[in-house]
């Protein structure tokens, strides 16, 4: 991740904050609550020539597709280099094999979501470094890994492939209920089909029932 922990625009951290609220999970999503708590649209629509609001285009980004988009590429980067480890060191040959086509499906969704990072016109920063946000693998995660051999470094992987892949579905799943860009639904949804398989697949995996409880 990148090493310098920028300030969050408050616009950006209320729609982290509004689409990290629709999770039922413990403790702080790292990033400290703003004033707005409700998305709001990025871009004001143009009037009509009546004077009257002309209708949002389906390329307008709302406050909720910027959280989104900038949330979800660091979580995809840092969950690739955890299974780049897996897919080298897991103990168990299953574990290992998964956690190569894991990364080759994250891999491919960090193309599309830099594509779309590159379309709404942002930067490719990660604004949310040094930030401990729920489902992201930190670099504690990473270096409790590298220090873990056999099978406690099978249960640690699929426990943190677990925790990343069920919040990112929901994070996800707010951006395709409050998302105001068409194409950045369209992203949430396959990612959201995509990790619905995975967890279903990772839930099978030698060693899950007891990694998981």
């Amino acid at each position: 991740m990148n090493p310098i922990d920028l300030p969050l625009p408050p616009l950006h951290r209320a729609a982290v904050v509004v689409l990290l609220g629709a999770l039922a999970v413990g403790g702080t999503a790292g990033c400290s609550p703003a004033a707005e708590s409700a998305p709001r649209t990025a871009q004001a629509p143009e009037s009509s020539p009546t004077g009257t609001p002309a209708a949002t285009s389906p390329s307008t980004s709302t406050a909720t597709d910027v959280g989104w988009v900038q949330l979800m590429t660091p979580m995809n980067q840092q969950a690739v280099k955890l299974l780049t480890l897996a897919a080298e060191r897991a103990a168990e040959p299953r574990v290992r094999d998964f956690a190569v086509r894991l990364r080759i499906g994250q891999e491919a969704e960090l193309n599309r979501l830099r594509a779309l990072l590159t379309r709404m016109g942002l930067p490719g920063t990660d604004v949310h470094a040094g930030h401990d946000m729920p489902g992201m693998v930190t670099v504690r995660d990473l270096d409790a890994a590298r220090a873990a051999e056999g099978s406690a470094f099978d249960r640690l992987v699929l426990v943190q492939i677990r925790d990343h892949l069920r919040q990112s579905a929901q994070v996800s799943r707010s951006e395709i209920t409050s998302g105001g860009r068409a194409d950045a639904r369209e992203l949430a949804a396959a990612l959201v089909t995509a990790r619905e398989t995975s967890l279903a697949e990772l839930e099978r995996l030698p060693g899950a029932v007891r990694a998981l409880g």
